[in-house]
């Protein structure tokens, strides 16, 4: 658990035990930060008690897969995000919600993959902005996670950049990797889409004219500055969407024609054998062959077929035909 406390901008302790923070809340001319990791309902019924907090805001933190959002109460603001990270080629959120009131933030995490540490870092980075209270502090991790977007739509955009060069450049169309990727960026694409949209609307909301929590003048350019930076990802996210689409197509495109290339070769071999084969057919060309009428000859010509037939097999698996 992690804990601060900010007195009129200027960080006065940390570390100290959740059950002061209603104390410390009390005095308007305080900054009260507490974090949570995987809380129980009592924790949380308890936070919620002591904060003031809406009932169906404490019930939504503990429904799973929530929708990122940002919803107003009378005395509080509670917003829902995602920390996002790239592992194994698949996109792994972590949701936090975050109750926002007058002086007192509290960030809640459904476990600890996500770096509450890195948040704090950010804040001491900038600590002069602390007399900015509350906002400041939402800010910050606001930033964090829309920098975590960031960070991860480039590197989608990036895979998806080299396997473009693999298929464009290389020319590969049917290897079973290429494939596997290419199903695994679609789905994380998607996943990603569904995380990151929904941003536009939380920054959008603490951005109203008429929201009194947020409403720091000195501040609003930063928020504005984060709410470029979300546009800037969805705009990204449709574009790595386009391009896989267009890779998909091109990949079907190539297959087809590298298809016809592959059946115009084996009608024109088929083609060459069906010529004297339908000429002595046509006549009835029967003509005695080594070992005709004896079992040696019978097996000979069955030893031959199948050696034919496995020697045109590995040709065509080694062209890649089969």
């Amino acid at each position: 658990m992690h804990t601060r406390l900010y007195r009129n901008g200027v960080l006065e302790k940390e570390g100290f035990p959740i059950e002061e923070v209603s104390d410390h809340v009390a005095d308007p001319d305080n900054v009260v930060w507490f974090d949570l990791c995987s809380p129980t309902p009592a924790q949380l019924s308890v936070i919620g008690e002591e904060l003031g907090l809406h009932e169906l805001a404490v019930e939504d933190v503990l429904t799973d897969h929530q929708r990122p959002k940002a919803d107003v109460y009378d005395n509080h603001l509670f917003i829902t995000v995602y920390g996002l990270s790239f592992q194994a080629g698949r996109i792994v959120p972590v949701e936090v919600d975050v109750f926002v009131t007058g002086n007192a933030l509290v960030t809640v995490r459904e476990n600890d993959r996500f770096d509450i540490g890195a948040v704090v870092r950010r804040w001491d980075s900038a600590s002069r902005m602390a007399c900015h209270g509350v906002t400041f502090l939402l800010h910050g991790l606001l930033d964090y996670v829309v920098d975590q977007h960031f960070d991860l739509v480039q590197e989608l955009d990036g895979r998806v950049e080299a396997m473009e060069e693999r298929l464009f450049v290389q020319g590969v169309t049917d290897n079973r990797e290429l494939q596997h990727s290419m199903y695994l960026l679609r789905k994380a694409t998607t996943k990603l889409r569904r995380l990151t949209f929904p941003m536009r609307e939380v920054i959008g909301t603490l951005l109203r004219r008429d929201q009194d929590l947020i409403a720091d003048p000195v501040m609003k350019p930063y928020y504005e500055d984060v709410y470029d930076h979300v546009l800037r990802v969805t705009e990204w996210v449709e574009s790595i969407r386009d391009m896989l689409a267009n890779v998909r197509e091109t990949r079907l495109s190539q297959q087809g024609f590298r298809l016809n290339e592959i059946m115009k070769r084996v009608t024109s071999w088929a083609a060459i054998i069906a010529v004297p084969t339908a000429i002595t057919g046509f006549y009835g060309q029967n003509v005695p062959y080594p070992g005709s009428g004896e079992p040696l000859g019978f097996w000979t010509s069955s030893v031959l077929v199948a050696l034919a037939s496995a020697g045109l097999y590995a040709v065509f698996k080694k062209k890649d035909w089969l």
